[in-house]
């Protein structure tokens, strides 16, 4: 499952067209790398504000406010600054389950709410924006 962007093709084909274009160009991947999300002005677009909405209704419980983390549950922020979207959308819907260290550690698949699985791209976009550092705490205003 590929990141569908609001603007173009997959991620993976945009890295894969990056990388290409990167490797025979000498420019940074950083630089041709699309963003799931579109901040201006410290305001984000329709699809990072209602990933916001959503993280909130369905994942907030566990993963605490803003993505943040818990004592149940760990950091989105921290673990979306390494884990590509084909992960994140991998454990979000088939869930996960973390025998390691003693803990029993289970995330739920989440593939049957429609209110997660239908807003996916949403709620990347949103948490990526986080991880990112480009969005602050708390309800982001709309432009």
């Amino acid at each position: 499952m590929a990141f569908r962007g609001r603007k173009g093709p997959s991620l993976s084909l945009a890295i894969a067209v990056g990388a290409a274009l990167a490797l025979g160009s000498g420019t940074s991947l950083a630089q041709d790398e699309e963003k799931p999300y579109e901040i201006r002005d410290g305001k984000v677009d329709q699809g990072t504000y209602n990933g916001f909405r959503r993280y909130h209704a369905s994942c907030h419980t566990c993963h605490g406010p803003d993505g943040l983390g818990s004592s149940y549950a760990p950091s989105l922020v921290d673990s979306l600054k390494t884990m590509s979207y084909e992960d994140f959308a991998e454990v979000v819907i088939n869930g996960r389950e973390n025998l390691a260290a003693g803990q029993e550690k289970v995330m739920p698949g989440f593939g049957m709410v429609n209110d997660v699985a239908m807003y996916i791209d949403d709620i990347y976009g949103y948490l990526q924006a986080r991880a990112d550092g480009v969005l602050g705490r708390g309800r982001p205003e709309r432009f």
